[in-house]
């Protein structure tokens, strides 16, 4: 399934995807692991790339978490992952949402379109009531991308997140589908 915007393009990871996907990762470690909390010793290979995207699989069946890979329309190239992970149903119906984009494609709003598509997804899809995400306060661009997608901010978490070491706090946004 793929879900068409205007410059980019996100579709549910297959096992072909795990290369570059690697690739992602490997070329973007510094950038990734500045926001990220620390990865396993054997992250960087294609062995955890192709376990991700099966698990990625049996997560989506579950429905416990969609990740997709962001592809550029021109090309499809993958420049970046979005997921609606830790997803909540009955009276909750609620998911957060991650993502991250290849530093060469920043600030060309390929990240806050594929934010939307993702979100357009969960609410009209998976008939999620309501999308949070959190962002570490020095991780400016990325609120902008959460606010251009529509989200709003709702307040600070304190040392949330254990990222590189140090508890961080953590800008949390939402969005609220207008459906439901």
């Amino acid at each position: 399934m793929i879900i068409q915007g205007n410059n980019v393009y996100i579709r549910f990871f297959e096992n072909a995807d795990a290369e570059s996907l690697l690739e992602l990762h490997v070329s973007n470690h510094e950038l990734f692991q500045k926001y990220s909390p620390t990865f396993a010793d054997d992250f960087y290979t294609l062995d955890s790339k192709r376990n991700y995207i099966s698990d990625s699989h049996k997560q989506r069946d579950e429905d416990k978490k969609y990740s997709f890979g962001i592809f550029l329309n021109e090309n499809d190239t993958l420049v970046g992952s979005i997921s609606i992970n830790h997803i909540y149903r009955g009276p909750l119906q609620r998911g957060m949402i991650g993502y991250q984009l290849d530093a060469q494609y920043n600030g060309r709003g390929f990240t806050t379109e594929a934010v939307s598509l993702a979100v357009a997804y969960a609410f009209n899809e998976l008939k999620l009531h309501r999308i949070d995400a959190g962002v570490m306060l020095s991780n400016i661009g990325s609120m902008r991308v959460l606010e251009k997608a529509g989200f709003h901010k709702e307040g600070i978490e304190r040392r949330g997140v254990l990222i590189n070491g140090q508890w961080e706090d953590h800008q949390i946004l939402a969005i609220l589908s207008e459906h439901n």
